[in-house]
């Protein structure tokens, strides 16, 4: 095993010809993918790996500089395919991911067939001209309530981001993973995701994108999928789903896998 491997745990399963790569959101791992990774092992080989400072990965290797901008975890990204001798796959991107899939498929386009961008957004904080969900002191509050008492704002930022209460098996997974990060670290990320802005990026991309939503979801509105979709700069494809949560792969399996199931499988032109 490489040492970038290493480093992100990469874990390779299946036995297809066709290679899928899932990477994960901020406050989870590759564990998000529980429910979705056994659907897909028979046809495909599956790269399931974790962002560095994910609470699975060695906090030593997190570097605050490098991990001030997506660009950081894009390089990660291309870096791994390298390491993997990977020269073509689909990327499966939730969250944060779907826009290190974004930025990746831009520094690197040969690399990627396609993109499924599941509850992506290219900026979370609202302007004159485009609805991202959150005001400046939303964030402000948030940040405050996370330096102050970290184990109870994930107690408390848990239910908020899945949709339900904690006697939810998705929001005490979420919890579980969100707690395991080493505060300093999440706090690190969490201001890089509220504070990006990568709208300039999207008319760059030339690899077709899928864009898979949640109908509610407190972190992205369904504008930000439209957005996205105008915006993109190759063919892209929005289903916004009946499910509520920003991780519905993990709160609303039997809704979500079959349509993330349905996009892996069919190019654009084929999905409704």
């Amino acid at each position: 095993m490489g040492l970038i491997e290493e480093a992100h745990n990469v874990r390779v399963v299946g036995s297809g010809e066709k290679i899928i790569v899932l990477g994960h959101g901020f406050g989870t791992d590759q564990s998000v993918w529980k429910h979705l990774v056994p659907h897909l092992v028979d046809d495909y080989r599956v790269v399931l790996y974790d962002n560095m400072g994910a609470g699975t990965t060695n906090p030593e290797y997190f570097d605050f500089d490098r991990y001030a901008t997506l660009e950081g975890y894009a390089y990660d990204l291309i870096a791994l395919l390298e390491e993997l001798g990977i020269v073509s796959c689909i990327f499966v991107g939730h969250s944060l991911s779907s826009m290190t899939g974004v930025i990746a498929s831009i520094f690197r386009p040969d690399l990627f067939s396609k993109l499924l961008m599941i509850s992506a957004s290219p900026r979370f904080l609202n302007t004159d001209d485009y609805y991202g969900g959150f005001e400046s002191d939303d964030i402000k509050q948030l940040g405050e309530a996370m330096e102050s008492n970290y184990e109870s704002w994930c107690s408390g930022f848990a239910p908020l981001v899945v949709g339900g209460d904690m006697d939810s098996v998705a929001v005490q997974e979420f919890s579980r993973t969100l707690f395991n990060m080493r505060p300093d670290i999440a706090m690190s990320v969490f201001k890089t995701i509220f504070q990006f802005d990568l709208r300039h990026y999207l008319s760059n991309v030339t690899v077709p994108c899928h864009i898979i939503q949640s109908s509610k979801d407190l972190a992205v509105p369904v504008a930000v999928s439209e957005y996205l979709h105008k915006n993109l700069g190759g063919t892209s494809i929005v289903e916004v789903m009946s499910t509520e949560g920003h991780l519905p792969q993990l709160s609303l399996p039997e809704i979500t896998i079959p349509v993330i199931l349905r996009h892996i499988h069919n190019d654009i032109a084929l999905v409704p």
